[in-house]
């Protein structure tokens, strides 16, 4: 077996919390050099990477050093020129949600896959949690019959961001909606068999980010520079008229912090988590609960699919048709937002 030398790019905290550990747990994978704009971040977290080269300059790197695949692990705003930059160099990419800061961007980051000949994998990771790989089975099984309905949730109580730069749409696109709501949509859009969004109608809310008595155990954000949304609320609609209904936010007044996904199917129901399927059996209502299921770290789980399909051992399982998708509504929720108007999506 092949080792497999990877670069990373970006090293906040998604980086040194899961990426960079992630590929140290997967055996013939090299980690050989790290890269951020900050100076001496790379370095620091060089120190517990043997062997990896520190950089401030990605283009230097992926110039400089051997690599096969690329972590890229940046604000949203760099998303496209790094992954454009690794696929030149001849990597496959691990690219951080959201994709890009919008469709154009997205499309130009996919053409450029496609003509290297390389992997773009976006990382999606609830989808490789043990609930929705197990529900995921039911639904491709047909056991939910035509799903016509989803509601996909992910709120917090308190959690807008006090670090790195999430709260400035300048880098990131987006607030709540582009950062926690882009994973609740995915998996829920997947859990529904990816059906093609034709429109789509939403609202965003800042109701939160500029108060400075709601601070969280984190402490406060920089409310001067907070100009995103901090909640964002959508209707989409389906080319085979099913509908999803997604609810997204960092802080709201609600008991607590709530995380899940309903579908609705002619046959079955289901919500996780805990997962639970809904369904009559002989006549009566029957909920089945799941059991046995082995807990999967979501983000440890992608970087070993990553790998996998680098050594064309599997087939990548979040397609670059269906992250189009997603960011086509993630932009179409906001444009709905500003106009206060239905927004049809380009097929």
């Amino acid at each position: 077996m092949n080792t497999i030398r990877v670069g990373v790019i970006g090293t906040g905290g998604i980086a040194t919390q899961q990426h960079i550990p992630g590929y140290q747990a997967v055996p013939g994978v090299e980690i050989a050099a790290l890269c951020d704009v900050v100076p001496g971040r790379a370095a620091e977290a060089a120190t517990k990477v043997p062997g990896a080269r520190a950089y401030t300059d990605f283009r230097e790197m992926l110039e400089r050093e051997q690599l096969d695949a690329v972590s890229v692990t940046t604000p949203n705003f760099a998303h496209r020129d790094a992954t454009i930059a690794a696929f030149e160099a001849g990597c496959h990419v691990l690219c951080e949600k959201p994709i890009a800061m919008n469709v154009p961007e997205a499309r130009e980051m996919v053409a450029a896959s496609e003509k290297a000949g390389k992997l773009l994998q976006v990382g999606q990771h609830m989808r490789f949690e043990a609930e929705a790989m197990a529900l995921r089975k039911f639904v491709e099984a047909g056991e939910m019959g035509q799903i016509y309905h989803a509601e996909a949730t992910y709120l917090r109580r308190r959690g807008i961001p006090t670090w790195g730069v999430f709260t400035q749409s300048r880098f990131q696109g987006g607030g709540a909606l582009i950062d926690i709501g882009v994973h609740a949509l995915d998996r829920a859009l997947w859990l529904m068999g990816n059906p093609k969004p034709v429109s789509v109608s939403g609202m965003t809310y800042a109701n939160f980010g500029k108060r400075t008595d709601l601070a969280t155990p984190r402490g406060l954000w920089d409310v001067d520079k907070f100009d995103v949304d901090d909640m964002g609320v959508a209707l989409v609609r389906f080319e085979d008229g099913a509908t999803l209904i997604l609810r997204a936010c960092w802080a709201a007044h609600i008991e607590g912090n709530i995380v899940g996904t309903r579908i609705m199917g002619t046959e079955a129901g289901a919500f996780m988590s805990p997962l639970r399927i809904f369904r009559d059996e002989h006549g009566s209502m029957v909920d089945v609960t799941p059991t046995g299921l082995v807990p999967v770290e979501g983000h440890a789980a992608e970087i070993v699919h990553f790998v996998s399909c680098i050594r064309g051992e599997s087939e990548c399982m979040v397609k670059t048709s269906q992250v189009l998708d997603v960011q086509a509504i993630l932009d179409g929720i906001y444009e709905s937002a500003r106009t206060g108007r239905e927004v049809r999506l380009d097929s």
